[in-house]
């Protein structure tokens, strides 16, 4: 294991501990304790409450929550509008929420699993400032083939339809512009992606006008896909008047964040 990875696993044992309530439930799950039906945690810190169904669901949400890694590029600010691309069982989407109470947040999510723990996670909080929606967003509207062959449904992915005969679901799909469209979204201040690979797929075919309505976007790249790598993304969202930066993953190579703040033009 790469000595950043034992630093990075060092560094989340603290925050688990004692960033969430009721503890002993949560390492339960970590030790593999299955539960009749989803868990709810609290974040000590926040208050902010969340359903979940694994270890995973609570990794997720610190590295949402507690780690904020999809703030790196900027903070959530009051008054903002949010688009959460991938939102899962709503981590991102509850939290951005509270941070932007005057705001608006407009969350998508294929998996119908988790778009109804993001409906219910968004009422545990009691969040009336967020549009949830359960759909794909992609290249091109339509229906796509969700793989849901992971055991983790925080990766299933409408990128490949995965090895060993796989299972998948159709879902529904909506593009970048359409949102914007549908949605008078006339300024995006935060565009947040967590899509397993399809970031390409979105971003490289949205229009000029929909890119210049956007101020920050924070997202994890996927290298493993047949899109290619996060250069690419770099290049082009460069090319848009970003300013990008980099987080590469402690763990994964093939992983990482990608941060880009748009500039003059």
């Amino acid at each position: 294991m790469r000595l950043s990875a034992l630093a990075y696993y060092a560094r989340s044992i603290p925050k688990l501990l004692f960033g969430f309530q009721p503890l002993p439930q949560v390492i339960g799950l970590f030790l593999g304790k299955s539960f009749d039906q989803p868990l709810t945690i609290t974040l000590r810190a926040s208050g902010l409450k969340y359903r979940v169904r694994t270890a995973m669901d609570v990794w997720v949400i610190k590295e949402t929550c507690l780690d904020r890694d999809y703030e790196r590029g900027a903070a959530v600010q009051d008054g903002w509008t949010i688009i959460d691309i991938g939102a899962g069982l709503g981590d991102f989407t509850a939290y951005a929420a509270q941070r932007s109470p005057n705001g608006r947040v407009l969350a998508f999510e294929p998996f119908p699993e988790s778009f109804a723990l993001l409906k219910q996670n968004v009422q545990l909080n009691g969040a009336r400032n967020v549009e949830a929606q359960p759909y794909a967003v992609a290249d091109a509207p339509g229906k796509l083939l969700l793989n849901i062959g992971s055991e983790h449904a925080v990766q299933h992915t409408t990128t490949e339809r995965g090895a060993n005969g796989a299972s998948a679901i159709e879902v529904p799909a909506i593009t970048l512009d359409s949102i914007f469209i549908n949605q008078a979204v006339t300024c995006c201040d935060l565009l947040k992606l967590d899509v397993e690979g399809a970031e390409y797929g979105i971003l490289l075919n949205a229009s000029a006008d929909t890119l210049r309505k956007i101020r920050y976007i924070a997202l994890e790249y996927h290298d493993h896909t047949p899109a290619g790598t996060h250069d690419r993304l770099c290049d082009f969202l460069s090319a848009h008047g970003f300013h990008v930066t980099l987080q590469p993953n402690p763990v994964h190579e093939h992983l990482g964040y990608l941060y880009a703040a748009r500039g003059a033009e």
